[in-house]
């Protein structure tokens, strides 16, 4: 079976206008009745998702969703499990650590309109309701321009469009059960927007490798060594490895609650892993304003995977 984007859950770059990302726990009082559950909800997720987009095509909703390890373990026991699914390891830097946190059930919703996201995800919970318990729910938004909300624009690196399966869709040789299948890895940062504000913009772009304006690429000598741009990549072998990565802000204004929610999706997770060792490790200038509180891995299945989780063939 070869890599089918028709076959795969919505994995690439779309950040949309209005997103809802969440994360549940599963309550364990009765594995039967919570298997029953998630299997219907792989069953209906898709009839839900495809009547929103016939009552409100314009919305361009796309969804996202998947299984952390110990829900896999939980729900799936005698099942093959996918090669790379595990606890996301805390990663220790000399001054920041990258959180490990729970999650056994992970949704990314977003769209043009909020009320789509809201809709969806309500029906999505009025079937997981009874089953889980809420870890995390952060609503994001696009801000102007595309800007992360630290103010430069998100994703110019990014693997666009079709090319995007080559770096988020599992293939056979990779791991043959899961073809099509992609990791997630959700992390929630808060920042000091004073602190950072407080910065010249030259100093920013700086911390950042990038022109605040127009996006383009500093020189490197122009960078700082631990700019954002330079401890965030992964060049294993020599060669520089991509993943699709959406940085979505969100905010409670009134609390002065400022962050960015960061979702990268990759068939190989180990790619995503070194680009964080990468960070926390080399103190990415960007960690000095930005802190994470939740660190999780999913695994988001294929479209055949649901099939025969809603099947118990699992």
């Amino acid at each position: 079976m070869t890599v089918d984007i028709k076959r795969a859950q919505d994995v690439y770059k779309d950040a949309g206008e209005s997103v809802i990302f969440t994360t549940l726990m599963l309550k364990r009082e009765n594995q039967s009745e919570v298997k029953d559950a998630i299997a219907e909800f792989s069953d209906m997720s898709n009839s839900i998702i495809n009547s929103m987009r016939v009552r409100a095509p314009e919305a361009q909703a796309h969804i996202a969703w998947g299984f952390g390890s110990d829900a896999w373990d939980y729900l799936f026991p005698n099942a093959p499990k996918p090669k790379q699914l595990a606890p996301f390891e805390e990663i220790k830097g000399p001054k920041y650590t990258a959180v490990s946190t729970p999650g056994d059930i992970f949704i990314h919703v977003r769209a043009s309109k909020m009320a789509v996201c809201y809709e969806l995800m309500d029906q999505f919970m009025g079937i997981l309701r009874p089953v889980t318990t809420v870890e995390d729910e952060t609503h994001g938004f696009r801000y102007f321009e595309g800007r992360a909300i630290i103010g430069f624009i998100d994703g110019t690196e990014n693997p666009a469009g079709i090319e995007s399966m080559d770096y988020t869709l599992i293939d056979e040789d990779e791991d043959p059960e899961f073809v099509n299948g992609s990791y997630a890895f959700a992390q929630k940062y808060t920042h000091n927007m004073e602190a950072w504000d407080a910065l010249k913009t030259e100093d920013q772009e700086k911390s950042i490798g990038r022109h605040k304006f127009n996006d383009r690429e500093l020189a490197d000598e122009k960078k700082l060594p631990n700019a954002h741009n330079v401890a965030s990549k992964d060049e294993e072998g020599g060669v520089e490895h991509k993943i699709v990565r959406m940085n979505v802000p969100y905010s409670e204004p009134a609390k002065d609650i400022k962050g960015t929610y960061f979702i990268g999706y990759s068939k190989d997770f180990s790619i995503t892993n070194r680009m964080l060792n990468n960070m926390f490790t080399k103190s990415d200038r960007l960690l000095d304003f930005s802190t994470p509180i939740t660190g999780n891995l999913f695994f988001i299945p294929s479209k055949d995977t649901l099939d025969k989780i809603a099947e118990n063939e699992y």
